[in-house]
C-alpha cells in the first residue's frame, strides 16, 4: 500500500519595511511555493505564518512586535501551527525576542530567510538562526514577484559599507556583497519573460555597485547589459551620492529605457550637520552634482531624503535646509524625522533636539515641498505623457489609475484616469487635465491595440494584497539612506 502523500500546507506571509525586504519576502515565497506551500489570503486559515520585519527605526520595531503578537493570536484561534519571524528586527534583538515572545517558533536573521524551506522540513530544527550577514540570492534561487506582474523590484546587492551616523542598516544587513552583472541580468530577463516591463533597482547604496567584486564592475557598466533587455523602464533607487561618476551620467542621458528618474538621498544642507552624518561631501558638492546631472539628464525626475532633527541641528541648521529646499526645487521628497536609535553613532551625541521640534521642522519642510510639488505638477497640464496602467483606483470604480516615468510604484504620487479604457500594465498616452498636490487626472487619447496584448488576471489585482502576501510600505518620510 502506497504511503499517502502529504497534502501542501496552507502558507499566509507578512512583509513589514522596504523593498528589499520585499525581496526577501519574495525569496521566501519562492522557496516554499516549490515545496508546495499554498498562499491563503487570510492568516486565520495559514497553518505556517511568516512575519518579514523591519527595525529601521523604533517606530518600525513597534509595529513589528504588535503584528507579531496580532498574528500569534491565530494560535489559539485559527489554523496557525508554526510561527515564523524573520528580518531586521530578528537580526537586531534575537535573544530578546527568543526570551520575549515564546510564542514564536522560529527565529531567523537577515541573512537565514533562504533556509526556511529546509527548517520548516526538518522534524527537529534550531528555533534561532541568526548568523552574521552574508548572503545575497542569486538568479538560480526560486523566488516569486509579489507586485502586479508588470513590475518588479531587482537587487542587484545586499549590506552596506558606509558608516552614516544616524544609520543601524549596516548592523543590521552587513557589509557589500554586490552580485555579478551576468546574474542580475539573467534575473532581468526571467522577469521579462515572465511580463515586468519596469525592473526598480534596488540596494543599500547603489552607486557603490560592484566595488567588492573581481575587477570592480561599475554601475554604468550593469546598465549598459541591462538595457538589453526585453523591459521598458529601468530605475535607480537609492543612489548614494558621493561617488556619482559621469560615465553613470551619461548612460542615464543616453540609454531610453533608463528612466530619466533618480532616488538619491541628499539628507542635509549644513555642511557641519553632513559632517556629524558622516556623509562625506559637503552641501557645494551636491549642489554641484545635481546641477550637472539635471543639465545632462533632460527632464529629470529627482527625487531626494532629508533628515531633520539630528542631534545638534540648529535653528542655523535648519534654516539652511529650507533654503535648500527652495532653491533646488526637488521633483520628489520625502523627510524624515530623527530617530535616536541605539547602535548609531548618532544615539551617542549631545544637544538633542526635542521631539516637538523635530515635528514642527518636519512640518515646515513638507509644506514648502508640497507647495513645489503642486507648481511642478500644474506645469504638465495641457501635456501628454506616457502612464503604465495599474489597474482601477482603490477610490472608485469609475477611475483607472497609473504611473508616468517620473512616478515610482508606492511611493510617489499618481495619474488617475477619469476617461478612457486600459487594462492594467498597458503603457498609454494620456492628456494631463487636472493638477494635485502630489496627483495627476488624465485622459487617455493613444493606446495600443489590446488584441495584440496578453493579459494576465494577475496583474489586475492591487499589489498591497495578493494571494496571502501581505505587504505593509512604510510612510514616505521613511526614506533610505
Amino acid at each position: 500500500m502506497k504511503k499517502k502523500k502529504p497534502s501542501p500546507k496552507s502558507l499566509y506571509m507578512m512583509t513589514l519595511g522596504c523593498p528589499k525586504n520585499r525581496v526577501d519576502s519574495e525569496v521566501m515565497l519562492g522557496t516554499l511555493n516549490q515545496r508546495g506551500y499554498e498562499l491563503v489570503d487570510d492568516a486565520k486559515d495559514a497553518e505556517v505564518i511568516v512575519i518579514n520585519t523591519c527595525a529601521f527605526l523604533k517606530a518600525a520595531e513597534k509595529e513589528s512586535v504588535e503584528n507579531i503578537l496580532e498574528l500569534a493570536e491565530h494560535k489559539k484561534t485559527g489554523k496557525c501551527e508554526t510561527l515564523v519571524v524573520t528580518g531586521c528586527l530578528v537580526q537586531r534583538h534575537g535573544e530578546g525576542l527568543s526570551k520575549d515572545l515564546p510564542e514564536v517558533d522560529h527565529f531567523l536573521g537577515t541573512s537565514a530567510y533562504v533556509q526556511i524551506g529546509d527548517l520548516l522540513a526538518a522534524e527537529a530544527s534550531p528555533r534561532d538562526l541568526i548568523p552574521d550577514p552574508d548572503y545575497i540570492h542569486t538568479s538560480s534561487v526560486p523566488k516569486v514577484n509579489s507586485m502586479p506582474g508588470y513590475t518588479a523590484y531587482l537587487k542587484i546587492s545586499e549590506g552596506c559599507d558606509n558608516k552614516c551616523a544616524f544609520c543601524i542598516i549596516p548592523t543590521l544587513r552587513g557589509l557589500q556583497r554586490s552580485r555579478p552583472i551576468d546574474d542580475i541580468v539573467r534575473e532581468a530577463k526571467q522577469l521579462a519573460d515572465a511580463g515586468v516591463q519596469e525592473l526598480n533597482l534596488v540596494a543599500q547604496d547603489l552607486t557603490a555597485y560592484g566595488h567588492d567584486l573581481p575587477g570592480k564592475p561599475k554601475l554604468h557598466e550593469l546598465l549598459k547589459e541591462l538595457v538589453k533587455v526585453d523591459v521598458k523602464w529601468i530605475r535607480l533607487h537609492y543612489a548614494y551620492p558621493r561617488v556619482f561618476t559621469d560615465e553613470l551620467i551619461e548612460v542615464m542621458a543616453t540609454e531610453k529605457k533608463i528612466a530619466k528618474y533618480l532616488d538619491m538621498p541628499l539628507q542635509h544642507a549644513s555642511d557641519k550637520l553632513l559632517k556629524s552624518m558622516k556623509r562625506g561631501r559637503d552641501s557645494a558638492f551636491l549642489k554641484t552634482l545635481l546641477a550637472k546631472i539635471r543639465t545632462r539628464v533632460e527632464g529629470l525626475t529627482f527625487r531626494t531624503s532629508l533628515i531633520v532633527g539630528l542631534p545638534g541641528e540648529t535653528e542655523e541648521d535648519f534654516e539652511a535646509l529650507k533654503a535648500f529646499v527652495k532653491e533646488l526645487r526637488f521633483e520628489r521628497l520625502g523627510v524624515f524625522q530623527y530617530s535616536d536609535e541605539e547602535g548609531t553613532a548618532a544615539f551617542e551625541m549631545e544637544n538633542k533636539v526635542p521631539k516637538k521640534t523635530i515635528e514642527r521642522r518636519w512640518r515646515e519642510v513638507m509644506a514648502i515641498q508640497k507647495r513645489i510639488s503642486r507648481e511642478q505638477n500644474k506645469k504638465l497640464v495641457g501635456t501628454r505623457l506616457e502612464v503604465l496602467v495599474e489597474g482601477v483606483s482603490p477610490e472608485s470604480e469609475h477611475l483607472l489609475v497609473g504611473r508616468h516615468e517620473g512616478q515610482a510604484p508606492e511611493i510617489d504620487g499618481q495619474v488617475f484616469i477619469n476617461d478612457g479604457l486600459a487594462y492594467p500594465g498597458e503603457l498609454v498616452t494620456v492628456e494631463v487635465t487636472e493638477a494635485h498636490d502630489y496627483d495627476l487626472v488624465a485622459k487617455v487619447v493613444e493606446r495600443p491595440n489590446p488584441k495584440q496584448k496578453k493579459h494576465d488576471a494577475r496583474q489586475t489585482v492591487p499589489a498591497a494584497v495578493r494571494g496571502g502576501e501581505k505587504i505593509i510600505s512604510p510612510p514616505t518620510w521613511l526614506a533610505p539612506r
